[in-house]
């Protein structure tokens, strides 16, 4: 038995082709700004990726550049212009940010209703109370690829390896609000290997290269990967490729949640558009 890719360029593509024609349509054109601190490589691709990105759909997009010694300060004030400008429908602090700075009131002062990260605690109470917001990207991302896959999530028992802000913890939500049956597990849970082979969905959002064996994998579960760790230059999943003959639907690495990613950053600044215009 080989899994069925979970092909998460060919999802991309789908949401960025529906994107680019509802923003065509639009009578304005939304707009998302960056913040960036200092020049670390990684933040700097990531950025110039969303970028090409955002010029490919219609959206207008500008990068505000700090030094890498910027001050708290400094990085707030910023933020705090972007909020109190009106042209501005997408607010997003890149991360990692530099070892003094603290990304936690960074967040939380950005407007809600701009928070197309989807980090701000108002935010994050109306995922987990049912309500609509902006809400994370790579989680989104997920629900968005099974969706496409016309895989059930409604009464499947979904275990996600991994309880960070940014994957694990909305992605319990999300799936929560799909009416799956969530185990969240993680580094301190007795048994990991038992608990992940009861999945009918399987998350895993650690990054521990080939962490998630074979043995711990259910006979035709769909498998999601979104761990990404570089390996002696290599990327490497949290999913151990041998899973591919046990599982019954798998998202590769490189090539399955990662592009996901970006389409729904854009996805989140087209609904924060259009919503800010709703209640203006």
């Amino acid at each position: 038995m080989t899994a069925v890719k979970l092909d998460g360029r060919d999802v991309a593509d789908a949401v960025r082709t529906r994107l680019a024609a509802a923003i065509a349509a639009l009578d304005f054109v939304p707009a998302l700004h960056f913040v960036r601190v200092g020049e670390n490589p990684a933040s700097v691709s990531y950025v110039r990726g969303k970028e090409r990105l955002a010029a490919s759909l219609g959206v207008a997009s500008q990068v505000h550049v700090l030094p890498e010694d910027a001050s708290q300060a400094a990085v707030m004030n910023i933020v705090q212009t972007l909020n109190a400008d009106d042209a501005v429908d997408g607010i997003l602090v890149q991360l990692p940010l530099p070892d003094h700075l603290n990304p936690d009131p960074l967040l939380a002062a950005i407007d809600p209703a701009k928070d197309v990260d989807g980090l701000h605690p108002i935010n994050v109470g109306r995922l987990w109370g049912g309500q609509d917001g902006l809400f994370p990207c790579t989680p989104l991302g997920l629900i968005a690829i099974l969706k496409h896959y016309d895989l059930a999530i409604e009464g499947q028992h979904v275990v996600i390896v991994g309880r960070s802000n940014l994957v694990g913890k909305p992605a319990t939500a999300l799936f929560l609000r799909e009416h799956g049956t969530v185990t969240v597990a993680h580094s301190r849970t007795r048994d990991l290997a038992g608990v992940c082979k009861q999945a009918d969905i399987l998350v895993a959002a650690v990054g521990s290269p080939a962490m998630i064996t074979p043995a711990m994998v259910k006979v035709g579960a769909a498998v999601l990967d979104v761990g990404l760790t570089r390996v002696d230059g290599a990327i490497q999943g949290d999913i151990h490729p041998d899973v591919w003959e046990v599982a019954g639907y798998l998202t590769p690495m490189p090539g399955g949640t990662g592009r996901m990613t970006t389409a729904m950053l854009m996805e989140n600044t087209y609904r924060a558009a259009l919503s800010r215009r709703e209640t203006q």
